[in-house]
């Protein structure tokens, strides 16, 4: 192998390397607003805690609630991210989570808020 087929191979090895780095930083990254959302939703259970005797108690649950809409936003939007990426980025040794598992996690993150949300109107 001549030096410059070596060095065009270090090179295309450096652009794959970077590719899965990108890969498995966007996955990171999708933990993360996963993790922002929970933090969304805790404050919204928080909230109740914090305003029980809250008089009108339509307004302190009106407010949880607005968390609660937007942890749901953030779920299904770190979702739409992090699978756009994955489709535009080819890995070579790393493995990706497959899209149908974030779209599974969002889904279930959604419902048990959703789940808070109306176990909160009730209380």
């Amino acid at each position: 192998m001549s030096e410059k087929d070596n060095k065009t191979q270090w090179a295309e090895d450096r652009t794959d390397w970077a590719e899965d780095r990108t890969v498995l930083a966007n996955e990171r990254t999708f933990a993360g607003w996963m993790r922002t959302g929970m933090a969304a939703l805790a404050i919204a259970i928080g909230l109740r805690a914090v305003f029980g005797p809250f008089e009108p108690t339509w307004a302190a649950k009106a407010v949880a609630s607005a968390f609660i809409l937007i942890a749901i936003f953030i779920f299904w939007a770190a979702r739409r991210q992090a699978c756009k990426t994955i489709e535009r980025m080819e890995s070579h040794d790393a493995n990706a989570q497959p899209t149908r598992v974030m779209t599974i996690l969002a889904a279930v993150l959604s419902l048990s808020s959703a789940g808070v949300g109306v176990i909160l109107w009730l209380l």
